[in-house]
C-alpha cells in the first residue's frame, strides 16, 4: 500500500471513529488529516486535500481548536495561519476524555443529583424505586468520574503499568 492510499485509508476511518467519540466526521477528518501531516498545513491545504468548504474547515479548526486537539502555529514569512495536530496519542486521549466528561458526564451527574431531590414521600414504591434508580446511576457515574479523573492526572506509564496488573 502506498503512503497516499494509507494516509486516504487512516483519515476516513479516523472520521467514522471521530462520530463514536461525539464529534462529526468532518472535524474528525481534519484531525487525522493534520494528525498524519509532517508539516503544518494551512486552511486551503485541508480544503484541498479533504475536498471540503472553507466554512465547513474554518468551523471545525475552530471546534478542535477548543477541544485542544489542534493549535495554531506561526510559519515564519507566512501570513497565512497554520495549524498542527497534537501528536502525543496519550494527550489526544486524555484531551478527548476531558472534553467528552465535561461535555456530557457532568452535565448528567448534575442532573441526576437533582433527580434524586424529588418531592414526594421516600415509603412510596414508586418514589423509592425512581430514587433507587437514580441514586444507583449517579453512584455509578461518580465513580466512573472519580476513574476518568484520575487517569487524566496521570502519566501515561503509570497508568498502563496498573491497567497490566489489574489484567494480570
Amino acid at each position: 500500500m502506498k503512503l497516499t492510499e494509507a494516509k486516504q485509508q487512516f483519515i476516513s476511518n479516523w472520521g467514522a471513529f471521530g462520530t463514536q467519540w461525539g464529534i462529526n466526521r468532518t472535524m474528525a477528518q481534519i484531525h487525522a488529516l493534520l494528525l498524519v501531516s509532517a508539516d503544518p498545513l494551512t486552511q486551503d491545504d485541508v480544503m484541498e486535500q479533504l475536498d471540503i468548504s472553507r466554512g465547513n474547515v474554518n468551523m471545525n479548526m475552530r471546534d478542535l481548536i477548543s477541544w485542544g486537539l489542534v493549535d495554531r502555529v506561526i510559519v515564519s514569512g507566512e501570513r497565512k495561519e497554520y495549524f498542527i495536530a497534537e501528536k502525543d496519542t496519550w494527550k489526544v486521549v486524555t484531551q478527548i476524555i476531558k472534553e467528552r466528561k465535561k461535555r456530557e458526564l457532568d452535565p448528567m451527574l448534575k442532573l441526576l443529583a437533582q433527580l434524586e431531590n424529588i418531592d414526594g414521600d421516600r415509603k412510596d414504591k414508586s418514589v423509592k424505586q425512581f430514587v433507587d434508580t437514580v441514586a444507583g446511576i449517579r453512584k455509578f457515574g461518580k465513580q466512573a468520574d472519580q476513574m476518568l479523573d484520575m487517569m487524566i492526572k496521570a502519566d501515561e506509564n503509570w497508568f498502563l503499568g496498573g491497567l497490566v496488573k489489574i489484567f494480570k
